[in-house]
């Protein structure tokens, strides 16, 4: 599977991408969203990894340009951010899974093969 994960924690970024090439998937590494959006001009993806908030705006916005342009790759938001309204308003803009920093590979894993 190719996955797109937009994140611009570098260190939490490459724990990630490496761990998901050990189970063998492709992985794309974005750290801003103007760099997902050319990613996603170039590739099709099977799950997009999401961070909300990045140096050149917020992850919501991308998700909801996404879902009005009717495309429908699924994507787990991976945020800081972990209130119950956080979780239901990114839930209620298309998002189809929300894991909350710090989290465990094992379940990010899970989530994804999900």
């Amino acid at each position: 599977m190719r996955y797109l994960l937009i994140e611009d924690n570098h260190k939490l970024a490459g724990a990630v991408v490496e761990r998901l090439q050990l189970d063998g998937h492709a992985v794309d590494h974005a750290d801003r969203l103007d760099a997902a959006s050319a990613c996603m001009d170039v590739a099709d993806y099977d799950l997009i990894l999401l961070d909300i908030m990045l140096p050149d705006g917020d992850g919501r916005d991308f998700l909801q340009r996404q879902r009005r342009a009717e495309k429908r790759t699924p994507v787990i938001v991976i945020t800081a951010r972990s209130a119950v309204s956080d979780r239901i308003s990114l839930l209620d803009l298309g998002a189809d899974d929300y894991i909350s920093k710090p989290f465990d590979f094992a379940e990010l894993e899970a989530r994804c093969r999900a």
